[in-house]
């Protein structure tokens, strides 16, 4: 199968997903979940839609919970958009890159000296720009006009 068929595919399936989760679902345990991406199998027979989930790992495993069981419902709404003979099988996965590249950046932050929600650069001197150009006395690339 080519690869932008399959890609297509994952896309209307990654869409659907996120829409129903969004507008349809009425699961009170199912709240605060993105969904990131969508993997479909080289048969078009199942698809992995991966979430991000926030919360705890209770809030976590209870909204997994939910969208398991919310999954033929999924895909229910996914066989009316899509026009072939099979519709895929979804599960629902959790997706940790959000929470790792949370995690990466704090431990940056953490090496580098930065306190907590310190987002600001590093204090620049405030002299003043020379005639001729910058502080420094270079002259710099003016833009095209």
């Amino acid at each position: 199968m080519k690869a932008h068929r399959k890609e297509r595919v994952s896309e209307v399936i990654r869409e659907v997903a996120a829409e129903t989760i969004l507008f349809d679902l009425s699961d009170p345990r199912v709240k605060l979940v993105t969904v990131t991406r969508a993997e479909v199998s080289g048969d078009l027979q199942h698809a992995k839609v991966y979430v991000s989930i926030m919360g705890t790992e209770a809030e976590q495993k209870l909204t997994l919970h939910g969208l398991k069981h919310a999954a033929g419902f999924v895909q229910s709404k996914l066989a009316a958009r899509m026009q072939t003979r099979f519709t895929p099988v979804i599960t629902f996965v959790v997706d940790k890159g959000v929470k790792n590249s949370i995690e990466m950046t704090r431990l940056i932050n953490e090496a580098l000296g930065k306190k907590p929600g310190d987002e600001s650069e590093p204090a620049t001197d405030d002299a003043e720009e020379t005639p001729e150009g910058h502080a420094d006395g270079s002259a710099g690339e003016r833009p095209a006009p």
